[in-house]
């Protein structure tokens, strides 16, 4: 399955609960996350305060996940990328949600669906998970906004950000050969941030010169990637991250994201600061959600590495 490489992904500290703007570490950090994006377009975030949400969300997606699947089933949206996706056979199953960082929208379009009797613990855990997460985001989206001088963008960014997110379940292959959990395929969010939540290692990158690096994630650690929104809207000067997923073994991998992404109705641009005469504009404004609309995962994953840059190249 292709060459692969021992190489590793930086590993940034984002532990200091006192990071300031303008601080000499802020600087730092600024300036190793924007060598990080443009060599890997990811890097793993150190965070200690993941440490104590770790356990309460594993056992959350445990919980999840063992409901029979005629009950996930139940769990259903009308727009993409949304609420359950999985099957009896599949080695992969999803079920996801937008804005979850508010409990209320967990339980309303997730908890009472699954449990009506109630689940108050399982929407609250998940709540506190993507408001930690999000945390990070903002920090780290405002480093690279600042690292372009593009730090006015901020708000506007974060208030058009639509922070979903996906708990992930890869199924035991039961073979000691890798089999594709998921195919590979670049994120359309602005920012993904995945938390392994076991020991089950399968998550891959792809480097610049086409090989693939294991990651092995430290257990206090979001993994972060560049998306293909943020690409496109940074007019190509970052690259999103190419990943997969390999699973061999006979033990189940369990993974939570937040996936920020534009909301439906934001038209991505590319700012003015980006084009000038030596870097021409390279992509027309769009909707995030007219795109997944259009193309379902399958397609887009089908198309190659940037089905979304193909849909908006000038």
């Amino acid at each position: 399955m292709s060459s692969r490489t021992g190489a590793k992904v930086p590993v940034i500290d984002f532990s200091n609960q006192n990071l300031k703007p303008s601080s000499p570490e802020w600087d730092l950090l600024k300036f190793q996350v924007r060598e990080a994006l443009e060599e890997y377009g990811c890097f793993e975030a150190s965070f200690d305060q993941l440490l104590e949400l770790q356990q309460p969300v594993l056992g959350a997606l445990k919980q999840l996940f063992d409901l029979p699947f005629q009950t996930k089933q139940l769990c259903v949206s009308d727009k993409p990328l949304r609420a359950y996706h999985g099957s009896q056979s599949r080695l992969y199953d999803s079920i996801s949600t937008d804005d979850a960082h508010i409990a209320e929208n967990i339980e309303q379009c997730l908890t009472t669906t699954l449990w009506p009797q109630g689940n108050i613990n399982f929407s609250k855990t998940l709540a506190s998970f993507t408001q930690l997460a999000l945390g990070l985001k903002k920090t780290i989206l405002r480093m690279i906004l600042e690292s372009f001088g593009l730090e006015k963008y901020m708000d506007e960014l974060s208030d058009s950000t639509n922070n979903h997110l996906r708990a992930m379940k890869y199924g035991r292959p039961n073979t000691s050969e890798p089999t594709l959990g998921i195919p590979p395929h670049c994120d359309n969010t602005t920012l993904t941030l995945l938390s392994q939540l076991n020991e089950v290692q399968g998550l891959e990158i792809q480097n610049k010169n086409g090989e693939w690096i294991n990651l092995n994630p430290l257990p206090n650690s979001f993994v972060v990637m560049l998306g293909e929104s943020f690409s496109i809207w940074l007019n190509g000067r970052l690259s999103s991250c190419y990943h997969r997923v390999l699973m061999e073994g006979n033990e189940a991998r369990y993974s939570i994201g937040l996936f920020a992404r534009p909301r439906g109705g934001y038209l991505v641009k590319v700012p003015k600061e980006l084009v000038d005469d030596k870097n021409p504009m390279l992509f027309k404004p769009f909707d995030l959600e007219e795109f997944l609309k259009t193309f379902s995962p399958q397609i887009v994953r089908g198309r190659g590495k940037s089905a979304l840059k193909a849909y908006c190249s000038v």
